[in-house]
C-alpha cells in the first residue's frame, strides 16, 4: 500500500512551482490532493492530471474563511507573494497583503482544519516557509516579518497538536526556481542597478555554499518525509535547504 492512501491532502497555492511539486509528490503516493489556487484552469488541469480535486480560492478574502471547516489530513500552507521594496518606500497595502497571505491565512486554515485531524487523532500540517523565517536581507520587510511570524504559528500549532498526534513544521529553501524568484530577478536588477543576467551570481547566490537554484521536486521530497510514516516525532522544526547559506 501506497504510504499516503487514504490521506486528504490540501495545497494552497497548489497549481504551480513548489505547491505542484509537492502535490505529485504526495499524489504519487496515494493521497487525494486538493489543489487549491486563485488561478482556477490551472488548479482543475493539475488536479485532472493527479486524479485529485481543484478549490478555486481567494485567500486574500479572509471573511470566507472564518467560517470555514476544513476536511484535510495534511495542510500545506504553500500560497505566497513577494514585494521587493525599501522600507521607506513600502507601500502599507502591499505590506497588509503580504502578511494576510502569509501569516493570517495559514492561521485561520490550520483553525479549519485542526478540529477534523483531532477527531481523528492525526494530522500534518506544513508551512512552506523561507530562509527568511530564520534570518533576514534587505528590501524584503514584509516578507521576512510574515515568514518569522509563520514559524512560531507552526511551532504553536505542533504544542497544541502534539496530544492529538498532529505534526506541524516549516520547510525553508532558499533559492528556488519558480516563478516567483524568476519575478524578483527583475526587481533585483532595478534596485541594485545591474543586468539582470547578473543577479544570480552576485546578489542571489552569494550566500549559499551550493551555487544553484533549489528544485521544487527536491522540497516535495522532503515533504513527502514529513508527512509520512516515519516522521512522527517531527514537529515544531525548521527543514532548512538553502545550499548552506544559513550555516555562515
Amino acid at each position: 500500500m501506497s504510504t499516503l492512501s487514504g490521506r486528504r491532502a490540501v495545497i494552497t497555492g497548489g497549481a504551480a512551482g513548489i505547491g505542484a511539486a509537492i502535490a505529485r509528490a504526495f499524489a504519487a503516493e496515494g493521497a487525494a490532493v486538493v489543489i487549491a489556487d486563485r488561478d482556477g484552469a490551472a488548479a482543475a488541469a493539475l488536479a485532472q492530471e493527479l486524479g485529485g480535486e481543484s478549490w478555486e480560492v481567494d485567500l486574500l478574502d479572509v471573511g470566507a474563511l472564518e467560517s470555514l471547516s476544513l476536511e484535510a489530513d495534511i495542510l500545506v500552507n504553500n500560497a505566497g507573494i513577494q514585494r521587493v521594496s525599501p522600507i521607506v518606500d513600502f507601500e502599507p497595502e502591499a505590506w497588509r497583503r503580504i502578511h494576510t497571505l502569509m501569516l493570517e491565512v495559514p492561521f485561520l486554515l490550520t483553525r479549519a482544519a485542526m478540529p477534523g485531524m483531532v477527531e481523528r487523532g492525526w494530522g500534518r500540517i506544513l508551512n512552506i516557509s523561507s530562509v527568511h523565517g530564520l534570518i533576514a536581507s534587505p528590501f524584503k520587510s514584509a516578507y521576512v516579518a510574515a515568514k518569522h511570524g509563520l514559524e512560531g504559528l507552526s511551532k504553536v500549532t505542533a504544542l497544541e497538536g502534539a496530544a492529538h498526534g498532529i505534526t506541524s513544521n516549516c520547510i525553508n529553501p532558499g533559492w528556488v526556481r519558480t516563478a516567483l524568484v524568476e519575478a524578483q530577478i527583475a526587481d533585483q536588477a532595478r534596485i541594485h542597478g545591474i543586468p539582470e543576467s547578473e543577479v544570480l551570481e552576485r546578489i542571489m547566490l552569494t550566500e549559499p555554499a551550493i551555487k544553484r537554484l533549489l528544485e521544487p521536486e527536491e522540497i516535495g521530497a522532503l515533504a513527502l518525509f514529513l508527512v509520512g510514516p516515519h516522521a512522527g516525532m517531527a514537529t515544531g522544526a525548521s527543514y532548512v535547504m538553502d545550499g548552506g547559506w544559513t550555516t555562515r
